[in-house]
């Protein structure tokens, strides 16, 4: 039994008539009278009574055809359903990110890709940076939004926005009237450190202070950048962060231009390159072109 079979009959029992069926499906009357007695053969049933003024659904022409009409809506869902995967319309998309990350613009992205992708569904699993770069490369998820991302041989990074690093300070502090400050400057500072093992960025701000000739105080080590905002703004200490963090208390922090490199805090969103979804591409690609609208 082929779909085409199907399709013809269908047709037929619609128009009960040879004539106008072959007509509307664009094909000449003898190859349709085929296929259907093909059909009939296949079934061993009678599908029609033919007289030569009348085309009649035989009861088993009545009892195939709701089953026939099925069949084709399927294949039609079906391929509807694999042309929406295939345009990245459809789908799944797991992302790995740091609670900081809820504070930018990705949120505002995220509710935008959605409204306008209806069928993709959207996972964020929230967790260190370190541990969301493990589970990408593990294929737990399929993006990982991070700063500084890992230059890897299995790895696309895709750079979204820029977001420099700065010397945050509680207000008040002695160094806080100056415009730009050199990481030697922090020596002797109290440092509200990111624990070094949770991320690459907070392993780049350790590194950067130990390149200087000095290993940093530390009064205080958290995971996230907005836990080490908050304790500068409580006077504990300085930490280095990226400026859009820095805002998030911008009545108590005093945010210093840093004069250093490769202390970026540019965020990035990560894939494998092995991973050919769809979905991701067509998820980046919006993000992408979202972010270049936004800074224009």
């Amino acid at each position: 039994m082929e779909l085409r079979q199907l399709r013809y009959f269908v047709m037929v029992a619609q128009e009960l008539s040879f004539t106008k069926a072959a007509q509307k499906l664009h094909i000449s009357q003898p190859p349709l009278s085929f296929q259907i007695n093909n059909l009939e053969v296949e079934l061993g049933a009678i599908l029609f009574h033919r007289t030569s003024r009348s085309v009649e659904l035989s009861e088993a022409g009545k009892a195939l055809l709701p089953h026939a009409k099925a069949i084709l809506d399927r294949v039609i869902e079906a391929r509807n359903h694999v042309g929406q995967v295939s345009e990245g319309l459809e789908g799944r998309i797991k992302i790995g990110l740091a609670g900081s990350h809820f504070l930018g613009p990705l949120p505002n992205f995220i509710s935008k890709f959605r409204s306008t992708h209806p069928n993709v569904n959207i996972e964020l699993h929230e967790m260190m940076p370190a541990d969301h770069l493990q589970a990408l490369y593990d294929g737990r998820v399929d993006i990982s939004i991070l700063r500084n991302p890992l230059d890897s041989d299995s790895l696309d990074n895709h750079r979204l926005w820029s977001d420099p690093s700065v010397v945050a300070l509680p207000i008040g502090h002695r160094l806080a009237a100056r415009k730009n400050i050199k990481l030697s400057d922090l020596r002797l500072e109290p440092f509200i450190l990111l624990k070094p093992g949770s991320s690459i960025y907070a392993q780049k701000i350790f590194d950067a202070c130990i390149a200087q000739g000095f290993m940093p105080q530390v009064s205080q080590q958290v995971v996230e950048i907005p836990a080490a905002v908050n304790l500068v703004a409580a006077g504990m200490g300085i930490s280095i962060v990226p400026s859009s963090l820095a805002l998030i208390r911008k009545s108590d922090v005093v945010m210093c231009k840093l004069i250093t490199e490769n202390l970026s805090g540019d965020v990035y969103a990560s894939t494998r390159k092995t991973n050919s979804q769809s979905t991701i591409t067509e998820f980046i690609k919006n993000l992408e072109y979202w972010v270049k609208k936004m800074q224009d």
